[in-house]
């Protein structure tokens, strides 16, 4: 189909996104880029309010954006608890991580999305929408607005894959974090992951400086509570940090389902969360965002500007593919036993298999 025959009528916008998250607005600069009108709507009333990720970067996705050094710390180690609290240090020459202060960084990418010519309105909740006549019609924010692609990147359980029919996210993390103003003794140069069933069954809790204080986190599989009081407790006592520093608490869903199996019908599509574009095993799923984002906000504006492929077959090949990883999550669902996750920790084999985990590079 070409464009011509995709526009039996006028539209406000060529390329409407739903929600400025990573992959909304990586979606955002991408399709501007190719000159498309593009409009971000945004529930919250800015960019990088109420947070619900810890904003941790792998390497792959520090380098997909280059932020800049003031808005990201970099932390080259990862130092791995167990439930004795025996530790073990990893690392790989030429790969970190980065703790990022989340709510500028997710700032300064919306910018980067105006700057190509995006338009992003705020305080503009998605209320439902459909296809009538070759686009997309939706309201949100009490306004109307409409276009020849949509893209749901608003989250864990999207409203645009509900309003559109399209597959839905079932299985969650639950994650909650605290942010302090100081960091104390904790070391900036380690990311402290902590591999405990009692404390996070099904997943991990941490500990990590970032570029303006510090971050103690955890997440459970869905349907447990998660318990932050004991574990910041804990770890305020080890590295000298004060509850009275406490300045934002954050908690929110991680999808760990995997891909989505429908995750677009027609001239919608989803990204980022809102199509399951997290590893189950690690939860990471800002680098999949920021990818997936820009190739399918790139995609749509080819599509209809520039008589390019339709957005599926644009992507072909190029979706996030998880592997054996679904499995291996239930397997941490149950949780396993604490003895189990120690021998993780102590063992070299064990050891070598959690340091791939943590550095090997996605394909």
């Amino acid at each position: 189909m070409n464009a011509a025959a995709a526009k039996p009528t006028q539209a406000d916008y060529d390329v409407i996104i739903v929600g400025a998250g990573f992959a909304g607005l990586a979606a955002a600069k991408a399709a501007a880029q190719t000159g498309a009108r593009t409009l971000v709507l945004e529930a919250k009333p800015e960019i990088g309010a109420r947070l619900h990720t810890t904003g941790i970067l792998v390497q792959e996705a520090h380098d997909l954006i280059h932020p800049p050094t003031d808005l990201v710390r970099r932390v080259e180690q990862v130092r791995l608890y167990g439930p004795k609290r025996k530790h073990r240090d990893l690392a790989q020459l030429g790969y970190a991580f980065y703790t990022t202060d989340t709510g500028g960084l997710l700032r300064w990418m919306g910018e980067e999305a105006r700057k190509a010519g995006a338009h992003i309105r705020a305080n503009a909740p998605f209320v439902g929408g459909f296809v009538r006549d070759g686009r997309v019609e939706i309201a949100a924010g009490g306004r109307a607005y409409s276009g020849w692609y949509l893209i749901g990147a608003d989250g864990a359980k999207s409203g645009v894959a509900k309003a559109f029919a399209l597959s839905r996210n079932m299985r969650f993390l639950v994650g909650v974090e605290r942010e302090y103003r100081e960091i104390g003794a904790l070391d900036p140069e380690r990311l402290h992951v902590v591999l405990d069933s009692k404390a996070a069954p099904g997943y991990v809790a941490w500990a990590a400086a970032h570029p303006h204080g510090a971050q103690v986190g955890l997440a459970v599989s869905h349907g447990k509570k998660p318990q932050i009081a004991p574990f910041a407790a804990e770890i305020e006592a080890l590295f000298k940090l004060k509850s009275s520093d406490v300045y934002e608490k954050r908690a929110g869903l991680i999808p760990c389902g995997g891909r989505v199996r429908v995750w677009r019908r027609g001239i919608v599509a989803l990204t980022g969360d809102a199509a399951g574009f997290v590893s189950p095993l690690t939860a990471g799923g800002i680098r999949t965002a920021l990818q997936h984002g820009a190739q399918l906000g790139a995609a749509a504006g080819n599509w209809i500007l520039h008589k390019g492929p339709p957005v599926e077959f644009a992507l072909e090949g190029l979706l996030p593919r998880f592997g054996v990883r679904p499995l291996l999550r239930r397997a941490l669902d149950l949780p396993p036993p604490n003895w189990a996750l120690q021998m993780l920790v102590d063992a070299a084999p064990a050891a070598a298999f959690a340091k791939r985990i943590f550095f090997t590079r996605p394909r």
